[in-house]
């Protein structure tokens, strides 16, 4: 179970980062900054883990009591078009900077001083940071601040796909997320690919060759 060694081990505010959404051929790359109340992390109920881990009803419940004060967050949502325009490494990157210095200001305003450290869910490090950082592989198993990351940008991605699934019925992306499943192939090519579908990412793009591009897109 994640917990607070390795923010321990700095004097100030520690943030962590996780996003959610890299592989999925649908929908945006959702990043999460967080950053734990220390007068508060006690009176969190016990189990906050992984978003991995968590069944829905478990991470909309975290996500309720995360994103109430005096926690602290900040979220970064990534259109398809700038994953493909971009690659989905950098967008998701870049997404955590943006994330990571918003919320460093959210702090600072709120009278909690300089962030000390970001702690970065994986192994990739992103660029153009304004705080000393480091990467923690499998972070949301290790640290609450990242987990705490990982759940808020978990629910709030689902939400989104929620969403579009309404908009764009028949590739299941109330339950597979916009993740690769047989059933979305399938349905990629039954009912064509949406607006709202990477091009940039292989299936897709195969999807869009074998009909052509224009006679492929569904609105």
């Amino acid at each position: 179970m994640p917990d607070l060694s390795i923010e321990q081990g700095f004097a100030g505010p520690v943030i962590g980062i996780d996003e959610a959404g890299r592989g999925p051929w649908a929908g945006p790359v959702t990043v999460a900054a967080a950053w734990l109340h220390p007068g508060a992390v006690a009176a969190l109920p016990p189990g906050l883990d992984d978003s991995k881990k968590l069944s829905s009803r478990k991470r909309a419940d975290f996500h309720h009591i995360l994103t109430s004060g005096p926690h602290l967050h900040a979220l970064v949502s990534v259109p398809v078009g700038v994953i493909d325009r971009d690659g989905i490494l950098r967008a998701t990157l870049d997404a955590m900077a943006t994330a990571a210095a918003t919320l460093a200001t959210m702090i600072r305003e709120a009278g909690h001083g300089a962030v000390a450290q970001l702690l970065i869910d994986g192994n990739q490090m992103a660029r153009g940071l304004t705080a000393p950082a480091q990467t923690v592989v499998k972070g949301d198993s290790r640290s609450l601040s990242i987990a705490a990351a990982s759940v808020i940008a978990k629910h709030e991605r689902d939400q989104v796909m929620t969403a579009l699934a309404a908009a764009h019925p028949g590739y299941g992306w109330e339950t597979n997320m916009g993740y690769g499943t047989a059933a979305h192939r399938e349905a990629m090519a039954r009912f064509g690919v949406t607006p709202h579908h990477r091009r940039s990412f292989a299936p897709v793009r195969e999807q869009l060759a074998s009909v052509g591009d224009t006679a492929s897109t569904k609105g």
